[in-house]
């Protein structure tokens, strides 16, 4: 059994998403503690109906970057937490927090990193006009969507589809494949070889 923290700042979509398979025993661990930066995420809402603990570090009440994240690595080791999960995270973690967890902190985009790291990725693919779109969990190091990948689902993109359209259903995705990965992080069915990830 591993302890979870997660962090959110929107909707917690994928945070229900870990706490269904939790309920289903499709993950051998137990969400700790869910952190947020935005006092109005509905994800906390989910937390609580959980019965999960829940802490709200607003990022503008800090004096800087450095101070905030202090507060979260606090809570990490008073919960002595074993993965860090970003679900629906806004904001880029700090070398800090990346250097204390090692290989500990995954993320889940929604593109095939790396193509479209960052901010509206299903609207740049749009934009783009790509063919196959899809999401990814990676583990999280100091750069932007640019840690190690440890899966990968490919989702078709529709003549018709908008940003919307194309969001949701890889939304869909998102939410088999992030428990997906972690529990391949609890069960250590994983190696890690020059930076890529190859499962066991």
């Amino acid at each position: 059994m591993i302890n979870i923290a997660v962090l959110v700042s929107g909707r917690g979509t994928n945070l229900q998403a870990i706490i269904n398979a939790i309920k289903k025993g499709r993950i051998e661990g137990e969400i700790k503690i869910v952190i947020s930066d935005n006092p109005n995420a509905y994800a906390l809402k989910r937390a609580k109906k959980a019965n999960i603990e829940v802490q709200v570090l607003p990022y503008k009440k800090y004096p800087n970057k450095e101070e905030y994240e202090k507060s979260i690595l606090e809570y990490l080791e008073n919960f002595k937490i074993d993965l860090l999960v970003l679900a629906g995270y806004m904001r880029l973690l700090g070398p800090k927090v990346v250097k204390k967890y090692p290989y500990r902190i995954i993320n889940i985009h929604p593109s095939l990193l790396p193509a479209f790291p960052g901010l509206e990725a299903q609207r740049q693919a749009i934009e783009y006009g790509v063919k196959i779109s899809g999401c990814t969990v990676h583990f999280v190091d100091e750069g932007l969507d640019s840690g190690p990948i440890i899966l990968q689902k490919a989702v078709k993109v529709r003549p018709s589809d908008d940003e919307e359209s194309l969001s949701k259903r890889i939304l869909k995705y998102e939410h088999k494949l992030l428990p997906q990965a972690i529990q391949l992080f609890a069960e250590c069915k994983f190696e890690i070889i020059n930076n890529k990830v190859f499962i066991k």
